[in-house]
């Protein structure tokens, strides 16, 4: 018989660090570290943190905003913590955080945060519900609420410039101190 999953967990049940030395191998000809490798590990601890919480397997449905702030360098540790800061039906935001030390000095750096939204899969490939979280504290609730309004205003934007809808003079304003040229051909 199946176990029964929770309806509600508290958020420090999925919470995952993970540390990793950065090697020459993970580094480009400038000697820091590829952003494709740490996109990599980034979405593997999404990865890992959703499907602790959800108790399914998970896919990344998307990524919102990642800004590298600052170089990783080889030799350095890297330390990826994620948590789970929204949930929906079958969806989860993935909080991941990413700092950087060097092992000599102690030195740390804040070199990335970013949101997964992951889903959890059945064995079919189906969308299934994931369990609830418990929100205890101020910066949960404020995390809860920041992932409600990044969703809405992408919904805001995919809907402003959708190809039907868009009007070109809402926008031309915005052309006139950027790098561009416009030479409309068809209006």
């Amino acid at each position: 018989m199946a176990e029964l999953k929770k309806e509600f967990k508290q958020i420090g049940e999925s919470q995952i660090n993970i540390t990793e030395l950065m090697l020459p191998s993970h580094s480009n000809f400038s000697g820091k570290i590829h952003g494709g490798h740490i996109l990599n590990l980034m979405d593997q601890i999404a990865f890992a943190c959703a499907s602790k919480h959800s108790g399914n397997y998970c896919v990344t449905a998307s990524v919102n905003k990642v800004d590298f702030l600052n170089p990783i360098e080889v030799g350095e540790l890297l330390t990826m913590k994620a948590s789970i800061n929204f949930t929906g039906r079958t969806s989860m935001v993935v909080g991941v955080r990413v700092i950087s030390e060097n092992i000599r000095t102690g030195e740390t750096k804040h070199c990335n945060s970013s949101y997964f939204t992951m889903v959890a899969k059945d064995d079919e490939g189906k969308s299934v519900p994931v369990p609830g979280i418990i929100l205890t504290t101020k910066k949960e609730i404020r995390r809860f609420a920041r992932s409600i309004i990044r969703q809405q205003e992408g919904r805001n934007r995919t809907s402003r410039f959708n190809t039907k809808t868009f009007k070109i003079d809402d926008y031309l304003p915005l052309f006139e101190n950027s790098n561009s040229k416009i030479e409309l051909k068809n209006k």
